[in-house]
């Protein structure tokens, strides 16, 4: 990794890449020093102590911190997301979205589009929900002297964060556009890494005062490391499937004749399950917690607590549940058979047409399983580690390492593919150079 860095810095085009994307990621974080009118920093930062996040702890883990700031970024591009995920779902269900995916740029630009807006008004839709429920509950427990729960400060909330969703999405199409990896990812990434140093000094600080124990810290990072390198040989398994083209002769040429494979990766969901199950489990979390002072609000909010048995436990198989549905959407057997049958291809020792749809079914839903296990496995893990150590903290939790590491990977890949199209144009120059002076 640190090889192809190093190459990266040497290539001109690459360089600008990345110091544009750090650039852009470092005004990312400067916003999350600008402050939501009327809310008071201090409580709402005592509050997630507290609680130990919950709900809230979820949201700024993906927001990187700025929820207990609640800066303008305080819902992250969380709503984006979720907005992208439904409509990923849509594009399968509904026929004139699965129309428009596959009319090339033009339809992708539309459903960017859709996209887009729907992130939006999913952002103004919770915005407003924390300002109603949550800010502006008790009497606004949570807000400044001088400022009151009313619609002149749900408007301030909402259009504040609806404000902040834009410039973010409009900061993730830059870095996708003109830096280097996905900028969506980017900045989930850089919202968890950051938080990474607090987060050990703050850990540091309770070992000198005796309350974490320095050999339980010491135990903690060892499996940090381990986790990182488990993680990502799984994301990088694969299971490939050989196929074979039939050769066919036209005049005195062959076509055709070749051997591929077809990778079909262990845990071919990524985190998108982790994510829909957080969200899902913590529903209940978020809808009591305006009324914490009610006893049955809070056994439900207990039952659902990931940093619990119960809640753990519905969380693992949520994600398990998750990872067979959204595999099944993104992975189509049978499109794959007919695309494998149309261009003359066939996986050896099995006939094409239903054959082969099964065969694929079969291997798939055994990756499945183990990749679904993984990820319960990832997202319990670290927690059962945090309870016998006593080290808590989200931005080291199975979510935030999974994602680190696949945005890593991902980036990573992207950057060595980069370098190898610059090679090979350079070996093609250097030839036609050769060629003119012969």
């Amino acid at each position: 990794m640190l090889k192809a860095f190093r190459s990266a810095l040497l290539v001109p085009e690459l360089r600008q890449r990345i110091l544009f994307t750090l650039l852009v990621l470092a005004a990312y974080r400067l916003g999350a020093f600008i402050p939501t009118p009327g809310v008071d920093l201090a409580k709402i930062r005592d509050f997630l102590q507290t609680t130990q996040g919950g709900v809230f702890g979820i949201i700024n883990l993906f927001s990187g911190g700025n929820f207990e700031r609640f800066s303008i970024f305080a819902l992250g591009i969380m709503p984006y997301i979720t907005a992208s995920i439904i409509m990923q779902l849509l594009i399968n269900v509904v026929p004139t979205l699965e129309k428009l995916s596959k009319e090339g740029e033009e339809g992708r630009r539309v459903i960017q589009q859709y996209t887009r807006i729907g992130g939006i008004l999913l952002g103004a839709f919770q915005g407003f929900f924390l300002a109603t429920a949550f800010l502006g509950a008790e009497g606004g427990r949570f807000l400044l002297p001088g400022w009151a729960p009313g619609p002149f400060f749900w408007l301030v909330v909402v259009v504040t964060q609806v404000a902040g969703i834009a410039l973010l999405l409009w900061m993730a199409e830059r870095i996708t556009e003109y830096g280097i990896g996905n900028g969506t990812s980017m900045i989930i990434f850089a919202g968890i890494v950051v938080e990474w140093l607090p987060q050990i000094l703050r850990t540091l600080g309770l070992i000198r005062t005796g309350e974490v124990n320095l050999v339980a810290f010491l135990f903690f990072l060892a499996f940090i490391v381990l986790a990182f390198a488990g993680m990502a040989a799984v994301q990088q398994a694969e299971r490939r499937i050989p196929v074979q083209y039939a050769r066919k002769v036209v005049g005195r040429r062959v076509y055709g004749g070749q051997s591929t494979y077809i990778p079909i990766k262990l845990n071919a969901a990524g985190v998108i399950p982790i994510v829909f199950a957080a969200a899902l489990l913590q529903i209940p979390i978020f809808l009591t917690a305006p009324f914490q002072q009610s006893p049955v609000a809070q056994a439900i909010a207990n039952f659902f607590d990931p940093s619990r048995f119960s809640g753990l436990l519905i969380e693992v198989v949520l994600i398990v549940l998750f990872t067979y549905v959204y595999t099944a959407v993104q992975f189509d057997p049978k499109r794959i058979a007919e695309s494998l049958r149309e261009y003359g291809g066939f996986i050896p020792g099995i006939r094409p047409g239903e054959p082969t749809v099964k065969f694929l079914e079969h291997i798939v839903s055994r990756l499945t399983l183990w990749g679904a296990l993984f990820l319960g496995l990832v997202a319990a893990f670290p927690q059962i580690v945090q309870n016998l150590t006593g080290v808590k903290s989200l931005a080291f939790s199975g979510i935030g390492l999974l994602i680190v590491v696949g945005v890593t990977l991902d980036t990573l890949r992207q950057i060595e593919s980069q370098l190898m199209l610059r090679n090979y144009e350079g070996f093609l120059s250097k030839g036609r150079i050769r060629g003119r002076t012969r």
